[in-house]
């Protein structure tokens, strides 16, 4: 219970989270997002780290000089495209096996067929849709892999969207962070990213599911 409390308010409070770790750890900060932004999207058991939120978060601190823009955009990039690579790599030679259990704890075949659902919805598409989708983006390379998409055009995807995740999300946080009003409800702010990234993966799944019956 306690963890998930912590969980919750590091979620909520991300811009508090991250500033109190630019003044402990200072230039170490970059290496601790790379990390985060590496594994939410290159490993399939930590679907639930924060991505967009954690990007807004250091474009805010961007904007006050806590953090370089212009270190921000390539590293956190290189990360998504490390994670994206090593994620396509294993689903292509382990996916079979590792969600070869229904009933996985860690390997959530519920995770599986939404990423599915969102493929047979959008096509190759997915790979840059899927960016903006929490869960979805972490479970996209995985199936891309499983499925033997082609890597050049893969990686050209790829490479798509993880420029433009990292541009958008970081770019805003850098405009809008700071100003006085998302700064006083930035709890909010995460809430309402959240409900913004989630809404299409939602509405293919809905659609899909009609089309079914």
């Amino acid at each position: 219970m306690e963890f998930l409390k912590a969980a919750v308010d590091l979620f909520l409070h991300l811009d508090v989270h991250l500033a109190d770790a630019v003044g402990h750890y200072g230039v170490w900060t970059y290496a601790l997002l790379f990390l985060i932004v590496f594994c939410e999207t290159g490993l399939v058991v930590t679907p639930i780290l924060p991505g967009d939120s954690l990007l807004f978060a250091a474009g805010a601190l961007a904007a006050l000089g806590a953090l370089k823009v212009t270190w921000l955009f390539p590293l956190l990039a290189a990360a998504c495209l490390c994670g994206d690579l090593v994620n396509y790599t294993v689903g292509k030679f382990l996916g079979g096996k590792l969600f070869a259990r229904p009933n996985s704890r860690i390997f959530k075949r519920e995770y599986l067929e939404r990423t599915s659902t969102f493929y047979a919805v959008h096509g190759a598409k997915t790979i840059i849709m899927a960016r903006f989708v929490p869960i979805v983006r972490t479970f996209a390379p995985f199936v891309a892999g499983m499925g033997k998409m082609p890597f050049p055009k893969y990686l050209a995807f790829c490479v798509g969207g993880a420029l433009l995740w990292v541009g958008v999300c970081v770019c805003a946080g850098y405009w809008f962070g700071n100003i006085e009003q998302v700064k006083r409800h930035f709890s909010l702010v995460v809430l309402v990213i959240i409900a913004i990234s989630i809404s299409p993966g939602l509405i293919g799944y809905l659609r899909s599911r009609r089309q079914g019956k």
